[in-house]
């Protein structure tokens, strides 16, 4: 009976950093599986990540009423800071007209002080507009930022669960290198053996060949090496 030569067995594969195994690639009859091995950290750290944008996403672009009050107030306090800064602007301008007028004419019935009155009230009428404008330009930037914040977050978290995906991938890949390492030197090794034998075998017919062609000690030399040949 021949020597029997067995095909290596699939070599395994992992991957481990500061002692702790990382990843890990076997094969189970014909299906081969690679895990990888998560820590509790990392598990809650991607579950936190994954749940907050399930949460987060249905309501992205939507306000409550805590959210509508906190801009509400914060556009309120432009406001009113926008009218302090014109009223501040023309009052004293109003003041010293009076003052002017009432030095020079004794009251403020006269048309110096109609004209000049008129004229600053309308550029603070102009003001006032111009402040209305900029004070829609001030809410619709409020509602941007608050929005721009949402995205960022929402894009942080998707950064994070991508983050965790992509080591879990080259943690993976590692452990899948190290197998095929494995079996790659388990095939050469093999392929290496069954060479290696076969030119022995060949050797041997030959030397039998040459050895039963010289007598009987011949045929008897050329016997026993065709029986050794089947354990080579």
């Amino acid at each position: 009976m021949g020597k029997s030569s067995k095909y290596p067995s699939f070599s395994s594969g992992s991957i481990s950093i500061n002692g702790e195994n990382k990843a890990t690639t076997s094969k189970k009859g014909n299906t081969v599986t690679t895990n990888y091995n998560m820590s509790d950290a990392e598990k809650n750290i991607y579950d936190y990540a994954q749940n907050s944008l399930l949460s987060s996403l249905p309501s992205v672009n939507v306000f409550d009423d805590d959210t509508k009050k906190n801009l509400q107030a914060q556009l309120d306090a432009y406001t009113l800071n926008g009218q302090k800064l014109i009223n501040n602007m023309y009052e004293p301008m109003i003041d010293d007209l009076k003052t002017d007028v009432a030095s020079r004419f004794g009251n403020f019935d006269n048309s110096v002080f109609m004209d000049n009155l008129n004229e600053i009230e309308s550029n603070r009428a102009e003001s006032i507009n111009n402040l209305a404008q900029d004070v829609l330009a001030k809410r619709d930037e409020l509602v941007s930022n608050e929005l721009a914040q949402r995205y960022t977050y929402l894009g942080f978290l998707q950064d994070l669960q991508n983050n965790i995906n992509s080591n879990i991938l080259n943690y993976i890949a590692s452990s899948q290198q190290n197998s095929s390492a494995g079996n790659s030197y388990n095939a050469q090794a093999y392929a290496a053996n069954k060479s290696s034998g076969s030119t022995l075998s060949n050797y041997a017919n030959l030397a039998s060949g040459a050895l039963s062609m010289m007598g009987p000690y011949g045929m008897a030399a050329s016997a026993a090496l065709q029986v050794a040949k089947n354990y080579l």
